[in-house]
C-alpha cells in the first residue's frame, strides 16, 4: 500500500540534505547527458552515410556497355558494345531468382513544349519495375505500366518541376505536351526524394522511346535490384558474376575493364557498414564507460550517504523500526534522486542535441538525435546500479545494534 507518511519522511530527507542529494543527481544527470549526446552524434554521421547515397534502392546494380580495349577471340579491340531488350531476359533467364526488380533504360535530352512554355528536359524510356528502383511516388495519376510498354503507347509521366515549369497552376493529368515535335499525353506526376534534379525528367514507356529514337532496341544501360536478403559480400559476389557472364556473351576478355562495367551499390553500402559499426562500437565503449563512471559514482555517494546516517538507523532502529524499513527509505531516495536526474539528464541531452544539429551539419552530422528507449535503458540501469549500491552498505547498517550505531561518529 502507498505509505503517505514513508513518502513524506523521504523528501523530507531529501530537501534536508540538499548538496548530498545534488551531487548524486549530477552524477547521474552529466552521465545520461553525455551518454545522450554521444550517441546522437553517432546516428547524426549515421544519417549522413546515409544521405550520401540517396533515396535510390541501396541494393542496385547498374550494368553500362562500353567498348573493348583487348582484342579477344580474333576480335579486334575498340568493338563497341550495345545492350538490348534481349539481354534484359538473359539476365532474367539466370539470375531471376536473385532478381528483386530490373529495367533497360534509354536516355535522351528533348525540347518540351506545352502551349506557351517551353523547356528541356531529360527523358528516360523504361520498364514499370523503375518506379521503385529509383523510389519514384506517383503524386497524381499512374506510373507506366505493361500494357504501355506492350502497346508503344504514347503516354508519359513527368517530374513535380516540369509540373511546375509547363502547367503553373493547371492540372497536367490528360493533358497533351510535345516533345521533340510529337505529342504525348501525361498518365502521371511524380515526385522523388532527391529532389529537383530528378523532378526534372519525363518518363515514356522504353518500347516507345525506342521506336522513336532509331527504331531499334538498343538500351544505353541495365538497372536492377538484388534480392534485399544478401549480405554487401553475396552482393558483390552477385554483381561479379553477372560481369562475368556478360562478358562470355559478348566475347570480351575477362581483363578488360572498359567493355562492360558494373557499378554496384553493396560496394559503397560495405564500406559504410564498416564504418558505421566501428563508429558503434567505439561510442558504446565510451558510453558505457561513462555509465560505468556513473555507476561508481553513485556507489561512493551511497556508501557515504549510509556510513552519515548510522547514528540516525541506530535512533530510528531504538525507536522499534525494523531493518526492512530502514533498507525501503535508504533505497527509494536513491531511486527517486536517480530517477529524476536521469530525466533531466535526457532532457538537456536531447535539448543540445536539437540546438546544436544546425551547426554541426558543418562536420557532416545530419540530424543528430538518440532513441527514447535507448537512453531509457541507460537511465534504468543507473537506477537499477544506484539502488544496488544503496541496498549493500544500508542492509550492513540497518544490522547494527543501536548502541553501537549511536556509539558512531
Amino acid at each position: 500500500m502507498f505509505d503517505i507518511d514513508l513518502w513524506r519522511e523521504i523528501f523530507q530527507s531529501i530537501n534536508k540534505n540538499r548538496t548530498r542529494s545534488l551531487l548524486s543527481g549530477f552524477t547521474v544527470a552529466f552521465a545520461i547527458l553525455l551518454f545522450a549526446i554521444l550517441f546522437g552524434i553517432a546516428n547524426g554521421l549515421k544519417n549522413t552515410f546515409k544521405e550520401a547515397f540517396g533515396t535510390d534502392a541501396n541494393n542496385s546494380i547498374i550494368i553500362f556497355p562500353g567498348k573493348t580495349t583487348k582484342p579477344y577471340k580474333g576480335l579486334q579491340s575498340g568493338r563497341l558494345i550495345q545492350f538490348k531488350n534481349e539481354d534484359r531476359d538473359y539476365i532474367l533467364d539466370e539470375f531471376g531468382d536473385n532478381v528483386q526488380y530490373i529495367t533497360s533504360k534509354v536516355n535522351r535530352t528533348a525540347s518540351v513544349a506545352y502551349k506557351g512554355e517551353k523547356n528541356t528536359y531529360e527523358v528516360r524510356g523504361v520498364y514499370p519495375e523503375y518506379m521503385f528502383i529509383e523510389n519514384n511516388k506517383v503524386k497524381d495519376g499512374r506510373y507506366i505500366n505493361q500494357s504501355d510498354v506492350t502497346n508503344r503507347t504514347k503516354i508519359v509521366v513527368i517530374g513535380q518541376t516540369v509540373e511546375d515549369d509547363l502547367f503553373k497552376r493547371e492540372n497536367p493529368i490528360g493533358k497533351y505536351i510535345n516533345i521533340g515535335g510529337i505529342q504525348y499525353k501525361i498518365a502521371g506526376v511524380f515526385t522523388d526524394d532527391e529532389g529537383d534534379s530528378e523532378e526534372r525528367v519525363i518518363y515514356m514507356p522504353i518500347s516507345t522511346t525506342q521506336f522513336v529514337y532509331g527504331n531499334n532496341d538498343y538500351v544505353d544501360l541495365m538497372h536492377l535490384t538484388y534480392n534485399p536478403e544478401m549480405n554487401s559480400d553475396e552482393a558483390l559476389a552477385f554483381g561479379n558474376t553477372i560481369e562475368s557472364k556478360l562478358k562470355q556473351r559478348f566475347s570480351v576478355a575477362r581483363n578488360d575493364q572498359r567493355a562492360i562495367r558494373i557499378f554496384n551499390m553493396a560496394q559503397g553500402t560495405k564500406q559504410v557498414d564498416i564504418m558505421t559499426s566501428s563508429l558503434t562500437v567505439i561510442i558504446l565503449v565510451i558510453g558505457f564507460g561513462t555509465l560505468i563512471a556513473g555507476i561508481v559514482g553513485i556507489s561512493n555517494i551511497m556508501i557515504f550517504i549510509v556510513k552519515e546516517r548510522t547514528k540516525e538507523i541506530g535512533i530510528r532502529k531504538a525507536l522499534g523500526a525494523s531493518p526492512r524499513s530502514i533498507i525501503s527509505i535508504i533505497l527509494l531516495e536513491s531511486i527517486i534522486i536517480t530517477a529524476i536526474a536521469g530525466y533531466v539528464g535526457l532532457l538537456l541531452g536531447v535539448g543540445v542535441l536539437e540546438l546544436a544539429a544546425p551547426s554541426l551539419e558543418t562536420y557532416f552530422i545530419k540530424d543528430p538525435g538518440v532513441s527514447n528507449s535507448l537512453v531509457v535503458g541507460a537511465t534504468i540501469t543507473l537506477i537499477v546500479a544506484g539502488a544496488i549500491a544503496g541496498y549493500l552498505p544500508a542492509k550492513k547498517a540497518s544490522q547494527i545494534k543501536p548502541i553501537v550505531a549511536l556509539r558512531n561518529d
